[in-house]
């Protein structure tokens, strides 16, 4: 399934379009995923990674050299992970984009107090990745997710293609039916680099005051806002 225009730009349009792709490619393969993706949207087409890996960022290159890779930096993150996007920025052929929040963490701390994300990760996560992730997508029509069902039981019927209906955007997970060892096998053929932490007891890297080390026979997320009712951030909701 493939265009060769650009997309409908009415959201009524974009979701039919989205919802229809979404059954169409359900069997794609991802680079096929990506390509009808960059066909159809061109330029208003971006990849957002995490720098966990950078196995999306890698494949979407394979099809548009210089695609947008965006990346959220929370002023949390760990060493190793803003040393991830520096190396992917400066080896893969890629334009890496940087989104920061309105707000540096001692500015956040001056209003809201010192450790929010102890008292209130909710609100921590919605002032330094939500709202600095749909101000930096505002100008896109569409965006690429790393995200996998196999990763946690609330990402289980994400679709290869579908609505975001809260931005107002078509939102593509090339990834939903790969498994971790397939994201692992797919590292080393290709040597994608990914963020060290993954080697070091670490199932999932988020920002480092709300992820840990995994304990013996938990799950990948579990190290993720631990002893809280809490699983997502907030951008895949």
């Amino acid at each position: 399934m493939t265009t060769g225009h650009r997309a409908p730009r009415t959201d009524a349009e974009l979701r039919e379009l989205a919802e229809r792709a979404g059954r169409e490619l359900e069997d794609a393969s991802a680079l096929e995923i990506l390509r009808w993706a960059v066909d159809t949207f061109g330029e208003d087409f971006c990849v957002t990674s995490s720098m966990e890996d950078a196995v999306l960022a890698h494949l979407a290159s394979r099809v548009r050299k210089g695609v947008d890779v965006v990346f959220l930096d929370t002023g949390y993150h760990f060493p190793e992970t803003i040393g991830t996007r520096d190396a992917v920025e400066a080896v893969m052929d890629v334009r890496v984009i940087t989104l920061t929040p309105r707000q540096t963490v001692a500015e956040q701390d001056a209003e809201y107090g010192p450790e929010l994300h102890d008292r209130d990760p909710d609100l921590c996560c919605a002032l330094r990745k939500v709202r600095p992730l749909e101000e930096g997508l505002a100008g896109y029509r569409a965006w690429a997710t790393g995200l996998r069902r196999d990763e946690s039981p609330t990402r289980a019927n994400t679709p290869v293609v579908g609505w975001d209906a809260e931005r107002g955007k078509v939102k593509i997970s090339p990834l939903a039916r790969w498994t971790q060892e397939d994201v692992d096998a797919y590292a080393a053929e290709h040597g994608v680099l990914t963020n060290p932490l993954l080697m070091d007891g670490y199932g999932s890297v988020g920002c480092a005051p709300c992820t840990r080390r995994l304990l013996p026979g938990e799950d990948a997320r579990a190290g993720r806002w631990a002893g809280r009712a809490k699983t997502e951030c907030g951008l895949h909701t």
